[in-house]
């Protein structure tokens, strides 16, 4: 299965979200890159959408090793037993975690023109472009529970098995279309996988509120 692009990829789950139209689902998009499959979920069952800003705190010497998140009001999760085998001082900590709040507050600035629709007793869809490892999606669930949604639905297009075993231990549900036996990257599953811009995610994102559906 080749999606033709990230909007294409998001119809397809859609299709195998039907169940989740009657909870009126909070369907939060990880930018940049999951941004338009989450609005073409949304399309598809409703509810409201929105954005999760999540950055990932990633071991210096191994950035795609999560040390823990961080998350818009403050809020940070910390993977203790990643800094305690990896050695990560507290020093390290500050530096990685300064550089990711000056980028989370930057998204923040531009990526939102409303506060963030509460996540509290809602069905929350978390919807990426792909997993890799699955860290910044765990990292997202993290954040999210945090907030006491009512349940916590992951949704992606392609995943490793690797990442698919470890969202299943922090998801209430997880849904994804395509798991390759060797994944030798999330845009190999896409015909057109370019780098969107901010101006592209807050141009997906305008009209979505649920008074202009």
């Amino acid at each position: 299965m080749i999606y033709p692009d990230r909007g294409a990829a998001g119809r397809t789950l859609g299709d195998r979200l039907e169940h989740l139209r009657a909870a009126d689902p909070l369907v939060l998009g990880l930018p940049r890159g999951g941004v338009p499959v989450a609005v073409a979920v949304w399309e598809a069952i409703g509810g409201d959408v929105d954005v999760l800003l999540v950055r990932k705190l990633g071991v210096p010497w191994q950035p795609e090793l999560a040390m823990g998140a961080i998350g818009e009001d403050g809020v940070r999760v910390l993977n203790r037993d990643v800094m305690l085998h990896t050695g990560v001082t507290v020093e390290q900590l500050s530096a990685v975690e300064g550089l990711e709040r000056t980028e989370l507050e930057r998204r923040r600035r531009v990526l939102r023109a409303e506060p963030p629709i509460p996540l509290k007793d809602r069905t929350v869809v978390i919807v990426d472009d792909g997993m890799a490892t699955g860290a910044t999606v765990a990292a997202g669930c993290e954040i999210a529970r945090l907030h006491e949604p009512r349940r916590v639905v992951v949704a992606v297009p392609v995943s490793s098995i690797e990442a698919l075993h470890r969202i299943r231990s922090v998801a209430d549900e997880v849904v994804c279309p395509l798991v390759p036996r060797a994944l030798g990257g999330v845009g190999g599953a896409y015909r057109d996988f370019h780098q969107l811009t901010d101006e592209e995610v807050v141009g997906l994102l305008a009209g979505t509120r649920r008074g202009d559906q």
